[in-house]
């Protein structure tokens, strides 16, 4: 409860439950709605902080299962927030253009971004220097505008799991994309826009930064801890795996110990079956034979 109580005055800090004008409003975000000040809607913070932990343990989890967030916020007020928390754990980011198709239409995007890859490596290597230096320059230049646009997406090698967005109708292409392909969908939702058009809606004020900063930084939290217990469940199965090899090693070479001394055993016992088999000859050397003496 205290936790909850402190999380609720962090947020009206930051000032999470200012909504816009009455006038713009989205009747569907009536129940999230606590009241209205001179001609604002005002968000209930009870309801930010139950929405907002009920999306960072879907979020944790996907995480903790291996799979991709995609991190889209493309407004001026988000870019560099996203930008920091998608790099700190190591997710997918678009902060500065939306291209149509970048979901439905991934493995051209994915072209795009392979080529972008290939002329870094070749300016990099010193394979472009037998070319003219305006060659260069445009490359050059083709590569920084790739890079500005498919940057965060460089290392994404499939469709992601699930998109975070901040502010749902700015994005709407990336939204409608998502929901086309079935991809899981979380969203900052202020008053004007519709809940119900994600799967997890976080209703804020979408338009401060520090607004946004807190909510991404809290879900970014909460993503870490799911990769960290990945990690230690990881190298846990590790060391389990090792134990029973070693454990298997061992009882293989007791086991081969044991035949060794069993076949050593059995080896001596037929020697000595073999010495007292043996007739001894007589002190005078041969056998007697009858008749066979002087009379």
């Amino acid at each position: 409860m205290e936790n909850n109580t402190s999380l609720q005055q962090q947020l009206l800090d930051a000032g999470v439950h200012f909504g816009h004008l009455r006038k713009k409003w989205n009747p569907k975000m009536l129940p999230y709605i606590f009241a209205e000040k001179k001609g604002i809607h005002i968000i209930d913070l009870n309801k930010t902080v139950e929405c907002l932990q009920e999306t960072a343990a879907a979020m944790k989890q996907i995480s903790r299962s291996g799979k991709k967030i995609l991190f889209v916020g493309t407004k001026k007020q988000a870019k560099d927030i996203i930008n920091e928390c998608a790099r700190r754990v190591n997710m997918p980011f678009v902060t500065e253009r939306w291209l149509g198709g970048m979901l439905t239409n991934f493995n051209t995007v994915r072209k795009s971004v392979k080529k972008m890859q290939s002329i870094e490596k070749m300016l990099g290597d010193g394979t472009f220097d037998s070319i003219t230096k305006k060659e260069r320059l445009t490359l050059s230049r083709d590569k920084e505008k790739m890079e500005k646009v498919l940057g965060g997406i460089a290392q994404l090698g499939r469709v992601p799991a699930a998109l975070f967005i901040v502010d749902i109708g700015h994005e709407h292409i990336a939204l409608a994309e998502a929901k086309r392909l079935g991809i899981t969908t979380f969203g900052v939702v202020d008053t004007n826009c519709d809940p119900n058009r994600v799967d997890f809606a976080i209703p804020a004020n979408d338009d401060a930064t520090k607004s946004i900063a807190i909510i991404a930084n809290y879900l970014t939290a909460a993503i870490a801890e799911g990769l960290a217990e990945r990690q230690a469940a990881r190298e846990e199965e590790a060391e389990d795996t090792t134990s029973d090899e070693n454990e298997k090693k061992a009882a293989k070479l007791l086991a081969e110990a044991e035949a060794e001394g069993t076949r050593g055993a059995r080896t001596r016992t037929a020697g000595g079956a073999a010495g007292g088999g043996q007739r001894r000859r007589t002190p005078g050397g041969g056998q007697r034979g009858g008749g066979g003496g002087r009379r």
